[in-house]
């Protein structure tokens, strides 16, 4: 589906069919032995990498946000380029701060400090990384870390008052954002009429294509490859619209289909982290199911202008070099997680 989403765009912008998918594929042949190789690490490697989670991560978002060196693209400076290709460190952050908070929690379990607050144990850290991936104005990001911190606080049982109150400030700061910025607040409007005289080709051009591209795949879609409107209509086909293409290629049934494997693998997921044993497993499995569960909803969200688009990544089918490295390594941690399961080990190996 990177392919095909991506053939015109890769002719037009860099003079052959191939040039996104070779760097897909590139990243790819690195994600598959790194995530193999997470999923054999021990839990006290990880655990040592977890104690500088936080510090790396807000090293890393600091020299992106220094002029000259990040690198700005549709708006958002949370890049690097390598020259040869782009990276998002954001994507690394994620795993990292999962893997920080789930060993501060993981502490607080062991020493039996129920009483601790658990808010100010790992919210102020998730602050300043949000803080910190705002600052190069990408708000998708922002909130896929908002929704990780939701889902850690969730499991390490706060009160629903709590909860309820970080909810509420996470949306209110969200809704100061859109508020703020003129083009954030075009997107919001625009998502009740995308096909409104007056805003189609300006915010209301990136929904209205991809429900055009959705509605016109039927229920088994107009062929693979044969999406009319990556031809230049639909903005981003490979990476944050590629639902959309997937819609009016494979059709309905293809889209049911793409929700069913991701139901499952996050439904998986969180079984995973319910069963087990350690602490730090437990939320840290967690933590990477609220992850992929929430940027799922905010990318296919946004491709049928439920929620005004926001720039986010479908895990595992989008075009992103950082984000694929991401999702591997945090699956092989999962992976890791089940192997030190005997229940688990059981199932797979009468499998």
């Amino acid at each position: 589906m990177v392919f095909s989403a991506s053939s015109i765009y890769s002719l037009e912008n860099k003079g052959n069919s191939f040039s996104v998918i070779g760097r897909q594929l590139f990243f790819l042949f690195i994600s598959i032995p790194l995530g193999y190789l997470a999923s054999r690490q021990k839990l006290d490697r990880w655990k040592n990498l977890a104690r500088f989670g936080f510090v790396i991560s807000a090293i890393v978002l600091i020299i992106v946000a220094i002029p000259g060196v990040g690198k700005s693209i549709n708006g958002n400076q949370n890049w690097i380029s390598l020259g040869f290709v782009d990276i998002q460190p954001s994507e690394i952050v994620k795993v990292l701060m999962i893997l920080w908070a789930a060993h501060m929690l993981a502490i607080r379990e062991h020493a039996g400090r129920h009483t601790t607050n658990v808010l100010a144990l790992i919210t102020p850290g998730f602050v300043l990384i949000m803080a910190l991936i705002m600052l190069g104005r990408d708000l998708g990001t922002t909130a896929v870390f908002a929704a990780i911190l939701a889902g850690l606080l969730w499991v390490s049982g706060v009160s629903g008052k709590i909860f309820g109150g970080v909810l509420a400030t996470v949306f209110t700061l969200i809704a100061f954002a859109i508020a703020t910025a003129p083009y954030r607040a075009q997107r919001f409007l625009v998502v009740f009429n995308p096909f409104a005289p007056e805003d189609y080709k300006n915010a209301g051009w990136q929904p209205a294509h991809s429900l055009l591209g959705l509605a016109s795949g039927g229920f088994f879609g107009v062929g693979l490859g044969a999406s009319r409107q990556k031809w230049g209509n639909l903005a981003e086909a490979h990476t944050d619209f590629i639902f959309s293409v997937i819609g009016e290629e494979l059709g309905l049934f293809g889209t049911l289909i793409i929700l069913m494997l991701f139901s499952a693998l996050i439904f998986s997921i969180f079984r995973i982290a319910l069963r087990a044993k350690d602490p730090m497993s437990k939320y840290a499995c967690a933590g990477i199911g609220a992850w992929l569960a929430f940027q799922t909803i905010l990318n296919i969200g946004s491709a049928t202008s439920l929620i005004p688009v926001v720039g986010v990544t479908l895990p595992l089918v989008s075009y992103g070099g950082s984000s694929l490295v991401a999702t591997y390594i945090a699956l092989g941690f999962v992976l890791g997680a089940a192997r030190r399961d005997p229940a688990a080990m059981a199932d797979l190996e009468n499998k």
